[in-house]
């Protein structure tokens, strides 16, 4: 198994010296944003991070190995590269047979990082079920690893492209507790609210972090999802954001478009619509999700 992964001289350096650590996924850089935004973002979120005390691993599949930490270089690599794998749990042998490069999705990062013992992880928005998904099946995988991956995902709830309410029951029906900081309602990542209420609320990280350690102490297997609203100020407007997406969908359709394809069609489209607004608002909720990812990640680390 060893052989597979590569820690970077950070990564490596936190591991002896008993520093917590917070994994981030590369999906977000080579498919979530567009260049240069994507790598000066991966790098203010790694700051964000080590303010907070933690350290960064940002991961990645490069040169048949899975890379625990990226370095600078590797990081404006994957942020210019056109030639990167999206990388789900199926993807993984593959790409690291052929030696091809890949970027983690939310699923293949919890893999990834449960292999390396890093149990937070923090990103944007989880994948979930689909609009429609009860005649596509057309569920991400994301909501399969949250059931069976010992790793908290801090994130600021599912898109909104997304049947949340199917999410949501989903969710229930695999025993994935969702946490909201300081929240009682799911936010849907552009908003701060929804319809949907979550499991149970938490208005301190340390006490997020008790509870990931006697779900793990228990043996209760799968992850459990911390959704942290975007700030007020970087939310966008819930009429707008509804009738962007709609219009997206209805475009989605049109073309044909689905499975792994469909979100970045999505987001790419929403973008589009929203005249960039939506992009803002997507580096703000990360850099918001780093800030809370890396307290809970040095509280967990006392525990």
């Amino acid at each position: 198994m060893k052989s597979y992964i590569v820690l970077s001289e950070e990564v490596k350096a936190a591991k002896e010296q008993g520093k917590p650590i917070v994994a981030l996924e590369s999906t977000i850089i080579s498919h979530g944003m567009p260049y240069p935004q994507n790598v000066k973002t991966a790098r203010e979120v790694e700051d964000i991070i080590r303010e907070k005390g933690a350290v960064p691993a940002t991961i990645a599949i490069l040169d048949g190995k899975i890379k625990i930490g990226l370095s600078d270089e590797e990081l404006e690599m994957f942020g210019k590269s056109t030639d990167v794998a999206k990388a789900s749990r199926r993807d993984i042998p593959y790409l690291l047979a052929t030696k091809k490069k890949g970027a983690t999705t939310v699923a293949a990062t919890m893999i990834c990082a449960d292999l390396a013992d890093i149990r937070i992880f923090v990103t944007g928005g989880i994948g979930g079920v689909h609009r429609g998904a009860e005649t596509t099946m057309d569920i991400s995988a994301d909501l399969e690893e949250l059931a069976n991956t010992n790793v908290a995902v801090i994130c600021a709830g599912a898109k909104s492209i997304l049947d949340l309410g199917l999410t949501m029951e989903y969710l229930e029906t695999k025993g994935v507790p969702v946490i909201g900081y300081q929240t009682d309602r799911l936010p849907a990542f552009y908003t701060r609210t929804s319809e949907h209420p979550v499991n149970f609320r938490s208005d301190q990280a340390n006490e997020i972090a008790a509870t990931l350690k006697t779900k793990w102490d228990l043996k209760l297997k799968g992850g459990v999802v911390v959704a942290n609203p975007i700030p007020e100020e970087y939310a966008m407007d819930e009429t707008l954001i509804t009738n962007v997406i709609e219009k997206a969908l209805e475009e989605a359709g049109e073309q044909h478009i689905s499975g792994k394809d469909s979100t970045p069609f999505l987001l790419a489209k929403v973008k589009e619509l929203t005249g960039g607004k939506s992009l803002e608002t997507n580096i703000e909720l990360v850099k918001n999700n780093a800030r809370l990812g890396a307290e809970i990640a040095v509280s967990f680390n006392e525990k």
